[in-house]
């Protein structure tokens, strides 16, 4: 009499399918509704490294609550980004299109790394077209440009980032979008401390890796055939197939993932309260402002990441700054 056997599946399914993303800045492919006053709901600023604090538990429910406690948190440096152009959308059968742009007529020499504008391009007359189809627009966006020179790893070609703005009537966003065109946003004036926040960025490449590092599974016995770190059976004979679930060796990492609802401990503009002695491995020194965010963030350090309000912020929250007590600034080669 045959006896049916059962056991769990080998191997991990989640972020299924697995493989390289399309660019090393990742991509926001949704945007939150926000009422009130027109706000620019997203920012971009470079992963310097991890440190930890000792702050003031002030989490409803925790048993700790208002004691003091070691917290791991990342450091992201986030110097003014630029509003170099402004950008409508409209609503389509097939979702939104875009509609119009306006960009400003001096950009700085060294955005001529990124874009370049024709020479009959007029930001005035675009503006005034732009402002004679308020009836079709449907979303206002800004494209932002971060300004790598004014961090310390030497990065001189800017990032673009396109961040959509919400809050009150279409028309006040649009004067809000046009007073904003040219000059530059800070980190303080898009968040603030004690907020929630979704972080995006592309995690580390770990290049082409088997099933037990890439998938999780059980090594096989020391006695097994030909290989102990491969998976048992890819399929059976008949139908002689194999299966998408099945865990198989290929690239591993470099995919964008997004790490809901990160809590600002912190913004600063002096980069010397949180730079450890000799400054971040592989990054160093932070000059200007930067964030403190809780807990650990995707990607390497250097590393472009996009910063937006929360999608769906948690159930439980603490108001107000969180009081921090002392910022770790230990020497990372110690």
């Amino acid at each position: 009499m045959h006896r049916k056997v059962n056991a769990p599946r080998r191997g991990s399914l989640a972020y299924r399918p697995r493989g390289r993303a399309r660019s090393i800045s990742g991509r926001i492919r949704f945007w939150p509704r926000f009422e009130g006053v027109p706000t620019l709901l997203g920012f971009a600023g470079y992963k310097a490294g991890m440190t930890h604090v000792y702050m003031i538990e002030d989490k409803p429910r925790s048993p700790h609550l208002g004691k003091e406690i070691f917290h791991p948190v990342t450091i992201i440096e986030a110097p003014p980004m630029l509003v170099c152009g402004i950008r409508t959308y409209t609503e389509t059968t097939n979702g939104l299109k875009t509609l119009s742009e306006v960009w400003f007529e001096k950009p700085p020499k060294n955005l001529a790394r990124k874009f370049s504008l024709p020479d009959s391009f007029k930001t005035e007359e675009a503006m005034n077209a732009m402002s004679g189809m308020m009836d079709k627009i449907a979303e206002i966006r800004l494209l932002l440009c971060t300004q790598p020179e004014l961090t310390a790893f030497g990065k001189k070609k800017p990032d673009l980032m396109e961040v959509k703005i919400d809050g009150s009537s279409l028309n006040e966003r649009f004067e809000y979008a046009k007073s904003l065109l040219g000059k530059e946003v800070h980190a303080s004036d898009v968040f603030k401390p004690g907020q929630f926040i979704d972080v995006l960025a592309v995690t580390k490449g770990k290049g082409f890796q088997g099933p037990v590092k890439r998938h999780g599974i059980k090594t096989l016995s020391h006695k097994a055939r030909k290989a102990t770190r491969a998976v048992g059976s890819i399929g059976p004979w008949h139908p002689a197939h194999v299966m998408s679930t099945v865990p198989r060796a290929g690239q591993m990492g470099f995919s964008q993932r997004m790490k809901y609802n990160k809590r600002i401990l912190r913004i600063g503009s002096d980069g010397s309260e949180v730079t450890p002695k000799g400054g971040f491995l592989r990054y160093g020194a932070i000059k200007g402002e930067y964030l403190l965010v809780s807990g650990s963030i995707p990607g390497s350090s250097k590393r472009l990441t996009k910063l937006r309000y929360p999608a769906r912020g948690p159930a439980i929250t603490a108001d107000g700054e969180p009081q921090i007590i002392e910022v770790s600034q230990r020497s990372m080669m110690a």
